[in-house]
């Protein structure tokens, strides 16, 4: 039994899917199986059984085993913590972000903490859904998350705070016609998060009532913009990210029942007891001037794309 198979269990059983879980360790889904399976035979019960909905469900072992194993991988991490500190190597630091803000913000947010706070950080950050960050920072994969407000998890582990408020607009091309009908039919153009039922554009398109054939999905947001301004459809975007293009004549606001709307991005961590150095310093950082004119103008970005691996993947060189 490893500590890498056990962290496959926990996202498995938080997650509710071998594919979720491996799109969250940046992993093929035959890697989770077999970390399952090696499980599955150490104790000697499945742990797991798949539904007849598509689903998982634990079995009464796995139950058990389940509230263990997160307390196992958790220590796991504060041992390793403890490890680095006695060899004085750099603190680490793992910051992950629903796609809007890895895409415009994260980059630039790690860059000028980097250049500000004088410590030696091995700094990494990569793209996870709400539900997906929630499990990342509760089992110790991840440091910092921002992203929506993920208020207090199973025994009050997690805080969220507020950062930055903001209003979710929808955009067409500037000399596109508005669409004809209910916003619920018109052709919506989200990037990852349009999909992510925590965030923003998630929230959004379900109090519109948009079924999934209305729904396309591109690779980042800046995407979703330059086809609704070439009259593919409308996009969900945070009003100040997308008001360059709107001054530059490029696209306009439409408005819908549901929006204009506010949106508020939140960093939440562990408990104080449970974090790291790096994050207090990160989550202090947070709270500066510099880091609110950051995440009110953040510049071009950089596309999910080009971002360097989340460090939770290194899991799986043990």
């Amino acid at each position: 039994m490893t500590v890498t198979q056990l962290s496959t269990f926990v996202l498995v059983a938080r997650l509710g899917s071998v594919g979720a879980a491996a799109r969250t360790l940046d992993v093929s889904e035959s890697a989770v199986s077999q970390a399952l399976t090696a499980l599955r035979t150490h104790f000697g019960d499945p742990l797991i059984r798949r539904t007849g909905g598509g689903g998982m469900r634990l079995t009464p072992a796995g139950a058990r085993l389940l509230p263990v194993a997160s307390r196992m991988v958790a220590l796991s991490g504060d041992a390793e913590a403890a490890v680095r500190a006695a060899w004085g190597a750099p603190d680490e630091l793992r910051v992950v972000a629903t796609s809007t803000l890895a895409e415009f913000v994260l980059p630039s947010l790690v860059e000028a903490f980097a250049h500000r706070s004088g410590r030696r950080t091995e700094t990494s950050f990569g793209v996870a859904a709400g539900n997906e960050i929630r499990v990342l920072v509760e089992n110790r994969l991840a440091d910092v998350a921002l992203g929506p407000c993920l208020g207090a998890a199973r025994g009050g582990e997690l805080v969220s705070e507020p950062l930055f408020r903001t209003q979710l607009v929808v955009v067409t091309g500037a000399r596109v016609p508005r669409p004809p009908g209910p916003p619920r039919r018109w052709s919506w153009l989200v990037d990852a998060s349009g999909t992510d039922p925590d965030a923003d554009s998630g929230r959004l398109l379900r109090r519109l009532g948009v079924a999934e054939g209305h729904v396309w999905v591109f690779p980042n947001q800046a995407a979703t913009w330059e086809a609704a301004a070439e009259g593919a459809g409308v996009a969900p975007a945070p009003a100040h990210l997308v008001s360059p293009r709107i001054r530059r004549d490029e696209l306009r606001v439409l408005e819908t029942p549901a929006t204009p709307s506010d949106a508020t991005w939140h960093a939440t961590v562990l408990q104080p007891e449970h974090r790291s150095p790096a994050t207090d310093a990160f989550l202090h950082f947070l709270r500066t001037p510099a880091a609110t004119r950051i995440m009110r103008e953040p510049g071009a970005g950089v596309p999910p794309s080009q971002f360097r691996p989340p460090v939770y993947v290194t899991l799986w060189g043990g």
